[in-house]
C-alpha cells in the first residue's frame, strides 16, 4: 500500500518536471523567453491608460442609460408616441 503511494507521487513528480523542462522549447518558447517584468514606471503608465479606459466606458454607458431612461422617453412623450 505505502509503496503505490509512493510510486504514484514520484510519478506525478516526474510529470510536472517534465511539462517544465519542456516549458521553454515550445511554441510559446520565444515569448516566455522575451517576457520581463515592467519597470515602475512602465506599470504606473499602463495602470493609469487602464483607468482612463474604464472611466472612458463607464461614462459612455452612463450617458447611454441617461438618454434611455429620461432622454427618450422626453422624446417620445414630446412627440406624442
Amino acid at each position: 500500500m505505502k509503496m503505490k503511494f509512493l510510486d504514484k507521487a514520484w510519478e506525478i513528480q516526474r510529470n510536472i518536471e517534465y511539462r517544465f523542462s519542456r516549458l521553454g522549447k515550445g511554441k510559446y518558447g520565444r515569448v516566455f523567453k522575451m517576457a520581463r517584468n515592467p519597470d515602475p514606471d512602465e506599470y504606473n503608465k499602463t495602470a493609469q491608460m487602464t483607468a482612463i479606459g474604464i472611466f472612458i466606458i463607464g461614462l459612455i454607458g452612463f450617458f447611454i442609460f441617461i438618454m434611455a431612461t429620461i432622454v427618450a422617453p422626453w422624446i417620445a412623450k414630446k412627440l406624442g408616441i
